[in-house]
């Protein structure tokens, strides 16, 4: 079947996210909500299908949500072009092709506004020198269909990369290019569009700050390297060891020499800060030299644990991205107890879900 969007039905769906925040948001005094919309369809950057075999045919599918009933996907205007058009051109590549196609039950997709793409195809068997003879022909013919592609074989403790494992993205930021390596099974951001926005939001939200900025949950370094033009230096933490890679890459991609990455988590600078645990990874990095008055935070949907909020009040300035409203007005219970939110907005990352991306800039009171 072709799926469908109902496009109609967007600006009535963005009315009642904004509504639904704004309700959220009322015991907090929050202002109103600068809003940013995302395109109508081809916004997702990234998507994952089952690979579905019944005799000679081959294609993708999901699952629905609430009936858990097959829905055979030819088309999915969610995702971007280039991967409807590479959904087409793997499957014509793979399914009369026995050795690719034996026992393939799930294809990634991750893209980029620079037309360059990862296909990741996962297997419930053994990968070896035949299956990569084979991926290499694949890859040859797509890359003559004009398809910029990396091509990953994934099974049970294998991956096979036929050159690298990610792609280097380009996007439009404030007048300038920012250049972001993302990383094949790493976090990116799923909406370029609205990733735009937020950092645009955030480089406005922070234009007139001084000190140093701090930054939990770093990933790539999306927002370390948009904002660090605001800040005399950004020292930011990051978990991922592929994703501190990624942003040690961008860093010199960019030509920024006011970043430090650190790879910890939050709660582990956390204890850090107060002096509770001592991390060789800290070593040769002064953290009192660091004068941060602006804390910037984007963590995963469970929000910030409660000693990291504890930390994070003591911050004059507090810029706060959020995949799950709920999560913040738990976290703002506390935060508004010391800061007023100055800046509210609502990003649609994902339209036509329940799914809201919000963003908050908080002032310690005087």
């Amino acid at each position: 079947m072709q799926n469908v969007l109902p496009t109609e039905d967007y600006e009535n769906q963005l009315m009642e996210k904004t509504y639904r925040l704004k309700e959220m948001m009322t015991p907090f005094s929050a202002p109103e909500p600068d809003v940013f919309r995302s395109p109508a369809s081809h916004y997702r950057m990234r998507a994952e299908f089952r690979i579905w075999h019944e005799e000679n045919d081959l294609y993708h599918i999901m699952f629905d949500q609430q009936t858990k009933q097959r829905i055979r996907v030819e088309h999915f205007p969610v995702a971007n072009k280039l991967i409807n058009n590479m959904m087409q051109a793997i499957i014509a590549g793979v399914k009369n092709n026995p050795l690719l196609r034996h026992k393939l039950f799930q294809v990634d997709y991750l893209s980029t506004r620079s037309n360059k793409i990862i296909v990741s195809l996962l297997y419930h068997k053994k990968l070896g020198d035949e299956w990569r003879e084979q991926a290499i022909e694949l890859r040859t013919q797509l890359q003559s269909e004009g398809f910029d592609v990396q091509l990953i074989g994934r099974a049970s403790k294998t991956k096979i990369m036929l050159d690298h494992g990610y792609i280097d993205e380009a996007l439009p930021v404030a007048g300038k290019t920012m250049i972001y390596r993302q990383v094949e099974n790493s976090f990116t951001q799923p909406n370029a569009s609205i990733n735009i926005h937020m950092l645009e939001w955030a480089i406005e939200s922070t234009q007139n700050a001084k000190g140093d900025l701090l930054e939990l949950y770093c990933g790539n370094g999306n927002f370390s390297l948009a904002l660090a033009q605001n800040f005399e230096r950004v020292l930011a933490t990051e978990i991922a060891k592929p994703s501190v890679a990624a942003a040690q890459f961008n860093i010199k991609a960019n030509q920024i020499d006011n970043v430090q990455i650190i790879r910890m988590s939050a709660e582990e600078f956390t204890q850090a800060m107060n002096g509770e645990r001592e991390f060789n990874r800290l070593q040769g990095i002064d953290l009192k030299s660091y004068q941060c008055e602006t804390i910037f935070v984007d963590p995963p949907r469970s929000g910030l644990d409660a000693e990291t909020v504890k930390m994070v009040q003591a911050y004059p300035r507090i810029l706060y991205i959020s995949c799950n409203p709920e999560t913040l007005c738990q976290n703002l219970e506390t935060l508004t107890q010391t800061h007023n939110i100055s800046k509210l907005a609502l990003f649609d990352q994902f339209p036509y879900t329940h799914h809201m991306e919000c963003g908050v800039l908080l002032e310690k009171r005087n």
